[in-house]
């Protein structure tokens, strides 16, 4: 149980995030955090090589990533990735940097998204 000293905005501030950090902390020990990316796009795809985690998407190498400490990273099919692990932190950054090396593209919506991500499109250019 947490308590502050007083009412001033700082104290306020500082009661809830630490209560927010230690509730997280306690939820990744006891059921830990999961986050699921899906590639869309043709010739997108993901494998495990090892404990490296394999891309290619579209560029003219293939994107290796190294499993970071602490999380488990899994590849069901050839465009879904899940990456799973206590720390909240670890498992969104990492997430976040799988998704930056191809992020969903709002003009034919390819790319890499989480999973159930909604992709504003753009209508294209219409010219004369």
């Amino acid at each position: 149980k947490f308590s502050r000293p007083d009412d001033s905005n700082r104290n306020k501030a500082l009661h809830g995030t630490t209560r927010a950090n230690v509730a997280n902390m306690i939820e990744g020990v006891s059921k830990g955090f999961k986050k699921n990316l899906e590639l869309v796009g043709v010739g997108y795809r993901a494998s495990m090589q090892g404990d490296k985690l394999v891309l290619t998407v579209g560029f003219s190498h293939p994107v290796e990533f190294e499993a970071r400490e602490g999380l488990k990273v899994a590849v069901p099919d050839a465009t879904h990735i899940s990456i799973e692990g206590i720390p909240k932190q670890r498992v969104g950054d990492f997430a976040a940097k799988i998704r930056g090396v191809r992020p969903p593209e709002h003009y034919n919506g390819k790319g890499t998204r989480y999973q159930g991500e909604i992709v504003r499109r753009k209508a294209e250019k219409t010219g004369k």
